[in-house]
């Protein structure tokens, strides 16, 4: 039983007795730990949030995005790179009912950000130009006034219907209907406020914290363009799904004068293509994270070794003492293991706990900011980072317990 308890009560003595080196120690691995598990927490968070947004658009929703992509990966639109081979006619054949019979209805998108002035104060809204048949597509409800109608879409009206968070933070809870502001240097007139809804669907911008404007207008006297963004399309049905993507694809190569599907210069996914794309994404972001965790723990380990290398040299005379009076190579090689590792395994403590506190403060912030945010810290993730904490400090320990180890006693009662 001494055997067990001497080199933990000597390494907890030698540990105090040097707080400031053993708090310089613990530092990287409170910094990797820490991180470790507030990657996990915000990514899982993260992922959640997304795959409810999807989830939540509508089992019977098609995207249309511009740009070609395969089976599993994001179209190039969803990474950010423009594309514009769709247009408002593509809309219009796919949401005629004559060539696909199974799409109910369809709407196009264009957004961006723009300065918005109102009685002389400023504020930087979202902005999404979009068709008529958005509030049959989004299943979105107008608390007061209306929504956009099929003229005003494509003659370039100025008229906009606004999200709850508009009209308390721009009109400052003012009645907005018949409202005129200004958005970059156009005058617009507020037809409709929206009923509120909430996080926004994957791909959108929130109705509540949006101006939403004619489609046309948005493309030729905001942001100067000619194309659409994406289309979202309603199917009749779930059932109906496959064949109304089918239809859409055969519908728009005719369009675009396609024959070969590989030369595709579109994506059409339905809900459980977007789920598994966005699933894809979120977990190459998390091992990527994940991985810098491991090389902020993997640099703390290293901090360990060079400190523990530091103490071995400090306490050659100690060790040398030890060894004459009879303590054998094992309790030497054990004292320096239980020390590193004790360093380590606080270390991680810490940096649980640190985690956990700013994992939770992200979770208020992004409750905040109204996202629904889901705080998720898993019992396995804790326990993994309190392994890893203590194996980190065993490996990177290893080296200078065994330099330890081997020290002759006669050479240790030398050693000035």
């Amino acid at each position: 039983m001494m055997r067990i308890i001497d080199p933990i009560r000597i390494s907890y003595k030698n540990l105090l007795a040097a707080k400031f080196r053993s708090f310089l120690t613990i530092l990287g691995i409170i910094i990797g730990v820490g991180s470790v598990v507030i990657i996990i927490s915000i990514g899982q968070g993260a992922q959640a949030l997304i795959l409810d947004q999807v989830s939540g658009i509508g089992s019977n929703l098609i995207g249309i995005l511009p740009g070609a992509s395969d089976e599993k990966g994001p179209p190039a639109a969803a990474m950010g790179i423009k594309v514009t081979t769709l247009k408002y006619g593509d809309l219009e054949a796919l949401r005629g009912g004559k060539k696909v019979p199974e799409i109910e209805d369809a709407a196009g998108y264009v957004m961006g950000s723009q300065t918005a002035q109102y009685k002389g104060e400023s504020l930087t809204v979202s902005f999404t130009g979009t068709t008529a048949s958005y509030i049959n597509v989004e299943n979105t409800e107008i608390a007061e006034g209306r929504f956009l109608n099929k003229t005003e879409e494509t003659d370039m009206s100025k008229v906009a219907v606004v999200g709850e968070n508009i009209v308390r933070d721009f009109f400052l809870n003012e009645d907005p209907i018949g409202r005129v502001f200004k958005l970059k240097d156009q005058n617009f007139t507020v037809i409709g406020v929206f009923k509120s809804k909430g996080a926004a669907g994957f791909g959108t911008a929130s109705a509540d914290d949006s101006v939403f404007i004619p489609l046309a207008t948005a493309q030729n006297l905001i942001l100067g363009i000619n194309h659409i963004a994406f289309i979202r399309a309603k199917a009749k049905s779930a059932e109906l799904i496959p064949y109304a993507i089918a239809n859409a694809k055969t519908t728009l190569r005719e369009r675009h004068g396609i024959d070969d599907p590989t030369d595709d210069d579109f994506s059409v996914r339905d809900q459980a293509q977007a789920l598994e794309m966005v699933k894809n994404i979120t977990d190459v972001l998390r091992y990527f994270l994940l991985a810098i965790g491991a090389i902020s723990l993997a640099v703390g380990g290293v901090g360990i070794m060079n400190t523990m290398l530091i103490v071995v040299n400090q306490r050659i005379r100690e060790v040398g003492l030890r060894k004459a009076v009879g303590a054998k190579t094992a309790d030497i090689l054990a004292q320096f293991l239980i020390e590193s590792a004790a360093i380590s395994f606080f270390g991680g403590a810490v940096g649980i706990v640190l985690g956990v506190i700013l994992s939770y403060a992200v979770y208020l912030i992004m409750q905040a900011l109204q996202y629904s945010w889901v705080f998720i810290i898993s019992w396995q993730s804790i326990v993994v980072a309190a392994m890893v904490s203590i194996g980190i400090g065993i490996l990177f320990g290893m080296y200078p317990a065994r330099k330890a180890s081997r020290i002759s006693p006669m050479e240790a009662l030398r050693y000035e």
